[in-house]
């Protein structure tokens, strides 16, 4: 990481995904880590709401002038390390200790800084009092524990975290904190595309504070807005969210942020050529238990992955285009695997049992051949009712063309693969991320980074990332990336183009295939953190300077 004019002597970086796996900011948080720790050690602090996590070991000899400040104070909170591969020094705030203060919390919130906390639901309450105890314990370390002329950076990422910014905006002056505010994607633009709305034709025909009372998210809007307006500096992840902040939050970023990865720490070619026929191999046999029948060993796997974000990751585009590809003559088997969280209930009793067997062969297919658990909700989850409204659960029994729905966290011990996620990567010959909404995009940046070609869209920052980088637009053949374009028109033409991508690269060989595999590493290890985390470096100094 560069050293910039003004470097801070601690960094906090507050958000709800810390030690708690939900989407891509702890990706962000997890992948950066290593390269901030060596420059701030153990003063690089992650604070996130206390959970319960297995993901955080406590540890009592650590900061103890700490602990006994947040002790004496009354404040409940654990201080231990992160369980990643940095080990950080992390924070967890317990998340219920201001509740009986809400209504004086949110009225100072509305006093000062105007956050209408009135019309807030579901999860605002629990992020929104964490997220200011977070910032109260931040302040009390840093007067009761720290040097007074310490500068400190106070980072919060998205809505979530933005009380804790506002918490200590007040008495900055006097604690020396600078803050940072980072929106990985605007509450409102998440919502136009969650409620089925045309974000981009009617872009400029949007408010922000009037879109977010029809769309019935004003508390949380308001909570980002004023964390945005009132932040010391001002970040996003890329230049497409950056127009919604200027759109919908009425202030333009002070920095972007583009997302990194730890490239360079990944595995060995040889590993992961190994790891790939070990997961190809089960991958299809699990297909096989699954159909009740024998696939080839040369099928070509491609994948989808990330949150059940159904629209915004362009799932509905990814089994159009699987739709399309079953009416073709194919000569090989197919696999389309999605990767995406439901609400499991388990594995499936009757596939482990095949699995477990020592019959190899079987000459009938499984109920429902195409996901590997089952969940709490079969008949109400959208994915399940588009496979079938496309006929896709029949369509994998009668072509060559398999759906295979992975619908669980890839941790090791998902009672089925027991794998990774990364693992699980390698076995894809080939990734979709075709995206309506997606303001970064980590799952095409890993997908290249583990020498996966991929494909997005020109509505990822990531996607827009590349052509920019290249000074043209990408293509798959050329650069083992291709950004496809998309909009609010074009739905069918784009599962068309991408049907079509994914015949031609079935079609391919082995040697072009591992040439593509090279091209898409080049352009990820142009996205390293040790790359991209200097504009953290310019942000903190930016905000010191403010």
């Amino acid at each position: 990481m560069a050293v910039a004019a003004n470097m801070p002597d601690y960094v906090f970086e507050v958000s709800w995904e810390v030690c708690n796996k939900v989407g891509g900011i702890h990706t962000v948080l997890e992948s950066l880590a290593p390269t901030l720790e060596k420059t701030y050690r153990d003063n690089l602090v992650f604070v996130g709401p206390d959970l319960n996590t297995n993901e955080f070991v406590e540890d009592p000899s650590l900061k103890k002038d700490w602990q006994k400040a947040l002790a004496s104070a009354g404040m409940r909170a654990r201080i231990g390390r992160w369980k990643i591969n940095a080990n950080p020094v992390a924070i967890l705030v317990n998340i219920n200790q201001c509740r009986d203060r809400k209504n004086e919390i949110y009225g100072e919130m509305w006093n000062d800084f105007g956050v209408d906390s009135l019309h807030g639901y579901g999860d605002y309450d629990d992020s929104s009092l964490w997220a200011y105890a977070s910032g109260k314990i931040i302040e009390l370390i840093k007067r009761q524990c720290l040097e007074s002329n310490a500068k400190i950076i106070l980072q919060a990422h998205e809505w979530q975290s933005a009380m804790a910014l506002l918490a200590v905006k007040k008495g900055s002056k006097q604690t020396g904190i600078a803050t940072v505010f980072t929106t990985h994607a605007t509450t409102v633009g998440r919502s136009i595309c969650d409620n089925n709305k045309c974000l981009y034709k009617y872009f400029a025909g949007y408010e922000g504070d009037m879109m977010s009372r029809e769309l019935h998210v004003e508390s949380k809007h308001s909570s980002e807005k004023a964390a945005a307006v009132n932040a010391d500096c001002f970040t996003t992840v890329s230049e497409i969210t950056n127009k919604e902040c200027k759109q919908f939050l009425g202030k333009a970023v002070d920095v972007i942020l583009p997302n990194g990865f730890n490239i360079s720490d990944l595995p060995k070619v040889t590993e992961i050529k190994r790891s790939k026929k070990q997961m190809r191999r089960l991958v299809i046999d699990v297909a096989e238990k699954l159909l009740g029948k024998q696939l080839s060993d040369d099928a070509l796997i491609i994948s989808t992955s990330g949150r059940c974000d159904f629209r915004p990751k362009g799932y509905d585009l990814f089994l159009e285009s699987v739709r399309r590809l079953s009416q073709e003559a194919l000569n090989n088997d197919i696999i389309a695997l999605m990767e995406v969280p439901l609400w499991s209930a388990g594995p499936r009793k009757d596939l482990s049992e095949r699995l477990n067997s020592v019959d190899t062969a079987y000459a009938t297919a499984l109920p429902e051949p195409y996901i590997t658990h089952d969940l709490h909700n079969f008949d109400a989850d959208r994915i399940i009712a588009t496979v079938k409204g496309l006929g896709l659960n029949v369509s994998t029994l009668k072509t060559k063309v398999h759906t295979l729905i992975f619908p669980v966290y890839l941790n090791g011990a998902d009672g089925i693969l027991n794998c990774d996620y990364y693992e699980l990567l390698s076995a894809s010959d080939l990734t979709i991320y075709p995206s309506y909404y997606e303001p970064w995009g980590y799952t095409p940046l890993e997908s290249a980074a583990y020498r996966v070609p991929t494909v997005t869209t020109n509505l990822s920052g990531f996607g827009l990332w590349v052509n920019s980088l290249l000074g043209r637009r990408s293509s798959l053949f050329s650069d083992g990336v291709e950004v496809i374009d998309r909009d609010d028109d074009n739905y069918f033409e784009a599962a068309e183009h991408l049907k079509n991508i994914i015949m031609q690269f079935s079609k391919s060989t082995k040697k072009t295939r591992e040439e593509l595999s090279r091209k898409c590493y080049k352009i990820a290890s142009q996205a390293d953190w040790k790359v991209f985390a200097n504009n953290y470096a310019k942000a903190f100094s930016f905000a010191l300077n403010k």
